[in-house]
């Protein structure tokens, strides 16, 4: 574990780190940011998978494909200047970025290319369906991954939409790790894991200099990065889980940015002329889904009961307002392919004649929920409409790591949480929600939702396959467009609202971007005026 030491806290004004001074000033080349980051379980590429943790990462580490922060849209070279694809649409070759060092000082080579992908494919963590989903397994990644001189040779198993496996790479997932400091601190044949679960082995803007779960992280600028030295040779971000004292720290001066208001804070802060607010859409996308192993939840007409139970628009147009919109389709607004149907509304008695047609009565669930406000105030509205029609539910509170675990495990009732995409590609949350090739415990799928919640996706499976195998883009939207609205109807998930995200920041602070709709928060292009 890596501690807070002075010396990574030196560049830090003494003030951020209290609240004892009246007006404070951060210093003009640190960034500092409060945040909620409890969720954080593990900062190895491999294995991180909470938005926290990928915030972080990066800015930590490159990929060999990767988004622009200034344009969002198209995908630029990353570690791999250039790439090619077989004429099967099976092979891709990427030629790797001459001159890129990573933090250690060693050369970023396609050896380590190769390395990282395979390593995050036998470490089988989490996120690793993401590169598992080519065909790839420990038995034979490292004959369809390999390096070739300064090239790396991917064959996949199938002709996937071109598009969709370049999106993949920009995953954190597939972060470039040095795999000669990563192999230095190897142990009993783990690739360097239990070490990296603490520390970093990149090549990005900026290295991790100091990290406490659940208190803070400092990050300290790579000033040989291939893109150009960030203008703050430092980011601390703090973890203040309480909007009102982000709020506090923000108008003293103590942070830079606040990433964490709620809608009545944003507006409290609105007119300050101190203070520059930014809307963003993001991919992030809040919902509730039911854990089909548990009765009477795995009814039909239970689930479109508990659907027409949320009180989605009242949500919206009081304590979410400003921070979310009604959104109830898997797929964010800003993807191929996404839908603005709201088939749903809070309609207590229709939900009565359903629970009654089931006979259901004296029904007590648990609401499992992160101990966020946002989430908690969710609940309380979800527990108040389900008592409407006479479902008693007890809301389970925990860290997000703590809620997690219980989520990955299938031990919930109803979830109550958020998912935001991996990638670029409409595939990223079709992947998840809906399609489940194995429902069966044994599988272990838990980075597959419809595998969290016990749910087989037997309609949506074969689309979601096909759509992600279809080059003709019109079509593969049509595809999309159909399994999310089959999805709607049948599956035990109610996508509630998608995330706007209300960062206020100090009126000097530009650059900087939380990642959109598709993406992780971006540090490296921010400076202060």
């Amino acid at each position: 574990m890596i501690s807070l030491s002075r010396l990574a806290l030196a560049g830090c004004a003494a003030a951020v780190l209290s609240a004892g001074a009246v007006r404070a000033e951060t210093p003009a080349d640190t960034l500092v940011i409060a945040d909620k980051i409890d969720d954080i379980v593990s900062i190895d590429p491999a294995e991180s998978f909470e938005f926290s943790g990928n915030d972080m990462l990066n800015n930590v580490y490159d990929t060999l494909v990767e988004l622009d922060p200034s344009d969002l849209g198209p995908l630029v070279p990353g570690l791999a200047e250039r790439w090619s694809l077989s004429e099967d649409g099976k092979t891709y070759t990427f030629e790797m970025r001459p001159g890129v060092t990573f933090h250690s000082g060693n050369p970023v080579t396609a050896e380590d290319a190769a390395w990282s992908l395979q390593r995050a494919v036998k470490l089988n963590k989490t996120p690793s369906f993401i590169l598992t989903q080519f065909g790839f397994t420990p038995e034979n990644v490292e004959e369809r991954v390999r390096a070739e001189g300064d090239s790396l040779i991917v064959t996949v198993d199938k002709p996937y939409a071109p598009s969709f496996f370049y999106s993949a790479l920009t995953a954190v997932v597939a972060s470039i790790v040095d795999k000669k400091l990563a192999m230095e601190h190897e142990q009993n044949g783990d690739f360097g894991y239990e070490w990296l679960k603490t520390n970093t082995a990149g090549s990005g803007a900026y290295r991790l200099r100091a990290w406490k779960p659940n208190e803070n992280y400092v990050l300290e600028a790579n000033g040989d990065y291939w893109r150009g030295a960030p203008a703050m040779k430092r980011v601390f971000v703090r973890h203040v889980p309480e909007p009102a004292t982000q709020r506090l720290l923000l108008e003293r001066g103590d942070v830079d940015i606040a990433r964490k208001l709620t809608p009545v804070d944003i507006e409290g802060v609105r007119g300050n002329p101190d203070i520059a607010i930014n809307d963003e859409l993001r991919g992030r996308i809040m919902y509730v889904a039911l854990n089909q192993t548990v009765e009477p939840l795995n009814d039909p007409r239970v689930i479109e009961a508990i659907k027409y139970l949320i009180d989605y628009d009242g949500m919206a147009d009081t304590f979410l307002k400003g921070s979310y919109v009604v959104h109830q389709a898997f797929l964010p607004i800003g993807f191929l392919g996404a839908i603005d149907d709201k088939p749903y509304r809070l309609d207590v008695a229709k939900a009565k004649a359903l629970l009654q047609q089931a006979s259901v009565e004296d029904l007590t669930i648990r609401i499992f929920v992160r101990n966020d406000q946002d989430r908690l105030e969710m609940a309380q509205s979800f527990q108040n409409t389900l008592a409407q029609a006479g479902i008693d539910a007890e809301i389970r509170t925990g860290t997000g790591k703590e809620i997690l675990g219980e989520y990955r495990s299938r031990n919930h009732d109803i979830y109550l949480g958020a998912w935001g995409p991996d990638y670029s590609d409409p595939h990223t949350n079709a992947d998840t929600f809906a399609k489940n090739p194995d429902n069966s415990l044994e599988a272990q799928l838990t980075g597959v939702l419809a595998w969290r919640n016990a749910y087989p996706a037997s309609e949506e499976t074969p689309i979601t396959l096909a759509a992600v195998l279809e080059r003709d883009t019109g079509k593969r939207k049509a595809m999309y467009e159909e399994v999310q609205r089959i999805h709607q109807r049948q599956s035990p998930f109610a996508p509630m609202f998608q995330r706007i995200e209300q960062v206020a920041s100090r009126s000097n602070v530009e650059g900087f971007n939380a990642g959109g709709s598709i993406h992780s928060a971006f540090y490296w292009l921010v400076t202060k005026n």
